[in-house]
């Protein structure tokens, strides 16, 4: 691999200006492709065979009537102050919306408040249904904004007019670049620092910038073919913009290193591919593994996040290791270090708040004075942080999760205002007849009854007899929210109920998405033990060491409990939750643990290898395993402390997105890398490294020979260049 990067390396500098064309090139035709096919994202967060999704399978085979039925749209109406609806003035305008409403193209029936009688108690606020004539999947947004142009007809009289809907999608997707922007300008500050030069401040970030456009483009292209849901363009963005800016990082900062040595401009851009390229290879291949592995649970749109997370990142490997060269060779000796020549202004400004040289070097002196206290006081803390992850609970964040003053939250709050926090929790209960030839009509008022009678029941809202009468379908509000206790306990006690000849199923959205945190809450153990015990493996394999890779693995266990205990404590929890932009408490996000594992776990084997391996070559060459690691320390932990804040940056502009899920990712990912590059790789790794000494680096002569030998640092070829340079 090193030998095979090296040789690309020299490739690409004869050819720079036609790799870069090619790349620009390349960009433009899917950008054009994309135009041409459009996008069509699906939010659909179902997953097969849970007990929700086979009722609604169910239904629309047998009971289609309700099954298949047309989208509803709640239209929520509040009288103007010291008002009721049923005044006569704000009845007429009403009932002049209701008329417009009813004349929409794609609505069949407009069903009113009267007909309804879905008045609160005081008469101020109830809701109209608009029932579409196609499923909820079909209605279009240019349908719903058709609905929301009427509003003003009540509006201009006071009347308050929101718009709801439980299973349609009536908020277009929006994308924010201003948060990004943010980050990457944060990142190119962190870069200037670095190199003590615009340019190459620059040059990583316009280079993931193309594999992440590139990549995203791609990702639109096949919402047309699979589906794909919009948060994972949020996550894809994210993670290829943070991991290609990190790996051009990487390659540019040995190139210099090597230029500094003597080496040519050539030769330092060739060396630097098949040293420090192999090594962002190893690490974007480990991400991507962990991304894949998204796909062992088995659940369709947490497997499309993984892929969709992961052609991103492999488009970031190929950037850093075939543009990134290009790149350099196109800029020659502007952005090469002041070797021969005098520093410029920006680099003599630089120097003084540079996160290598004396600053690292002070760290390792540190660091080797007391490991045994620095690595008690990192675990412990991070130990301390994750105690909340023990008592986190799953769930989808509603529309509450918006803040006030947008349509989502507004809606939401009107309809909580009036009939109570489980009208937001709605569920379909189908009593089915389980004997040949059965019947449930018979039972249904008894069944009513029994229902009505359970813990958190509020209110029956509708029931439907199937005309055949083996089937019938009953809505219900509960008393408690849809992430509530009592709610998952309704669900279930409903489905364990025991009746003669008939058998109950629940399904809607709330169902649903209980179901669906359950599955993931099961899927965690089993996909954390597959990643943990792949990380341990591949780390065995590239260190050849046994402590080491364990190490790594415990560091990993460590800041991924912290990170879910942080987001734990404020999103679930509630604290400084406003500081972090969140509007109200919530549990956290049902598919965040899982892909938090994923991503952080390629993240932290980053560092890992950045920081470790130059540990590993120093040992090799001296054989003193106190001075290795502070080598590592002092060569690797400027730049894997620039890669952490730059990481921290990306990260971080995300969590200012609206979107409440891009949010939490954003939140979770941020401290996930602060936690991990900053604690457990520049402080505890080092520091129990020192505590281990040679021991750190044992491994089994028998383990040894079956193991294959990977140059991950491409050590062969700097031996190589040494022994021509001794020839000459």
């Amino acid at each position: 691999m090193a030998k095979l990067l090296y040789k690309l390396g020299y490739l690409v500098t004869s050819k720079a200006k036609l790799v870069i064309a090619a790349a620009i090139a390349f960009l433009v035709a899917v950008g054009v492709t994309a135009l041409l096919v459009g996008i069509n994202f699906d939010d659909d967060m179902s997953i097969p065979g849970t007990a929700a999704q086979e009722t609604i399978e169910m239904l629309e085979e047998e009971f289609p009537e309700v099954g298949k039925a047309g989208a509803q749209l709640q239209v929520v109406l509040k009288a103007p102050e010291g008002k009721t609806l049923l005044d006569e003035d704000v009845a007429q305008h009403i009932a002049r919306l209701t008329e417009q409403v009813s004349e929409l193209d794609g609505v069949e029936m407009v069903v009113t408040p009267d007909m309804l009688q879905n008045y609160n108690e005081d008469k101020t606020i109830a809701y109209i249904m608009a029932i579409y004539d196609v499923p909820s999947k079909e209605v279009t947004f240019d349908q719903v904004d058709d609905m929301r142009a009427l509003f003003h007809v009540t509006e201009d009289e006071g009347i308050q007019t929101e718009l709801y809907s439980s299973e349609t999608e009536i908020y277009p997707i929006e994308i924010h670049f201003m948060t990004e922007i943010i980050g990457v300008g944060i990142a190119f500050v962190v870069l200037f620092f670095t190199f003590g030069s615009l340019i190459l401040a620059g040059m990583p970030i316009m280079t993931a910038g193309i594999g992440v456009v590139v990549g995203l483009l791609g990702i639109l292209i096949a919402t047309n073919f699979a589906s794909i849901a919009f948060v994972c363009i949020s996550l894809a963005a994210m993670l290829g913009l943070a991991v290609g800016i990190d790996y051009g990082l990487f390659i540019i900062s040995r190139f210099r290193q090597e230029y500094a040595k003597g080496y040519s401009v050539q030769q330092s851009i060739a060396i630097a591919n098949g040293t420090a390229g192999t090594a962002v290879v190893f690490a974007g291949i480990t991400v991507i593994i962990a991304l894949v592995g998204l796909a062992i649970p088995q659940i369709p749109f947490l497997t499309m996040m993984g892929l969709s997370a992961a052609v991103t990142v492999f488009l970031a490997i190929l950037i850093a290791v075939i543009v990134v060269p290009a790149a350099l060779s196109l800029f020659g000796h502007k952005i090469t270090p002041a070797v021969e020549r005098p520093k410029t202004a920006a680099e003599k400004f630089t120097d003084r708040v540079k996160l290598s040289g004396k600053f690292m070097q002070a760290w390792a002196t540190m660091l080797n004075k007391a490991p045994a206290l620095v690595a008690i006081i990192g675990i412990a803390f991070l130990v301390f942080v994750s105690m909340p992850f023990f008592d986190m609970k799953l769930g989808l964040p509603d529309d509450s999760f918006y803040e006030e003053g947008t349509d989502q939250r507004d809606s939401y709050d009107l309809l909580k205002e009036a009939y109570g926090e489980g009208v937001h929790a709605p569920l379909v209960v189908v009593a089915e007849a389980t004997k040949e030839d059965g019947e449930v009509l018979s039972k249904l008022e008894q069944l009513q009854a029994n229902i009505m009678s359970m813990d958190h029941v509020d209110t029956i809202t509708n029931v439907v007899p199937k005309e055949s009468g083996d089937m019938a379908v009953i809505t219900l509000n509960p008393t408690t929210g849809p992430n509530d206790e009592g709610t998952i306990d309704l669900v279930h006690e409903l489905r364990d109920a025991q009746y003669d000849g008939m058998k109950l199923h629940v399904t809607g959205t709330t169902a649903m998405n209980i179901d669906i945190s359950e599955k993931l809450s099961e899927a965690l153990p089993v996909f954390a033990a597959l990643i943990v015990g792949l990380a341990f493996v591949i780390f065995m394999v590239v260190f050849r060491s046994i402590l080491v890779p364990l190490k790594a693995v415990l560091g990993f266990v460590l800041s991924l409990g912290a990170t879910l205990g942080f987001v734990t404590w404020v999103v679930q929890d509630g604290n400084f939750h406003e500081l972090f932009g969140f509007a109200t408490t919530s549990p956290v996000l049902n598919f965040l643990p899982i892909i938090t594992i994923g991503i952080l776990f390629g993240l932290a084997m980053d560092y890992e290898v950045f920081l470790v391996s130059r540990m590993r070559e120093e040992y090799t060459h001296s054989g003193n395993a106190r001075k290795a690691v502070l080598a590592g320390i002092r060569d690797s932990g400027g730049v894997v402390t620039a890669a952490g804040l730059i990481m921290v940056a990306v990260f971080a502009g995300f969590m200012m997105a609206p979107d409440p899920m891009t949010k939490i990712i954003g939140l979770a990912l941020t401290f996930g890398v602060i936690f991990d590059a900053f604690i457990v790789r520049m402080l505890i790794v080092p520091a129990v490294m020192l505590l281990l000494g040679k021991s750190a680096w044992y491994l089994p002569k028998w383990l040894d020979k079956l193991l294959p030998n990977i140059d991950i640092e491409g050590e062969s070829i700097v031996h190589e260049l040494e022994k021509e340079k001794t020839r000459k």
